[in-house]
């Protein structure tokens, strides 16, 4: 296989990707929308990323240990691209979440095919609320 500590790095690092971007469409719908149903909504997968990987084979303290931001050569990538209203905002990070969790579901298939699936299926979801959510 290979170089597992990149994989799990890759890991670490969408996990807190997809959980960034449903954290603010949580904001946006709670704030903005005052939307208890959908704020309700988006807190719950946020949730269950969580216990997607609580319930991995992939422990917490593993994918830390993998984390090495120091040496991210894509930070020099980023820019800070300006959003002209509140829908870009949702949209550029109902965007990163679902990015993220495909990639999550990628990865996750070279290391344990349920977690993969349920990465896949949460996905779904996320794509339904996006619908809802215009």
């Amino acid at each position: 296989m290979q170089d597992k500590s990149k994989i799990l790095r890759i890991i670490d690092v969408n996990l807190n990707r997809s959980r960034e971007g449903l954290r603010v469409c949580e904001e946006v719908a709670r704030f903005i929308l005052n939307d208890k149903s959908l704020t309700a909504r988006f807190k719950a997968l946020r949730h269950d990323i969580q216990k997607i990987i609580s319930d991995s084979k992939i422990k917490s303290s593993l994918l830390r240990r993998a984390r090495d931001v120091g040496a991210d050569c894509g930070r020099e990538f980023s820019f800070l691209e300006r959003k002209r209203d509140l829908k870009d905002i949702f949209f550029a990070n109902i965007q990163r979440t679902k990015e993220s969790l495909r990639v999550l579901e990628e990865f996750f298939k070279l290391l344990d095919e349920k977690t993969a699936e349920k990465f896949k299926d949460l996905r779904f979801k996320i794509y339904q609320l996006e619908k809802e959510s215009k």
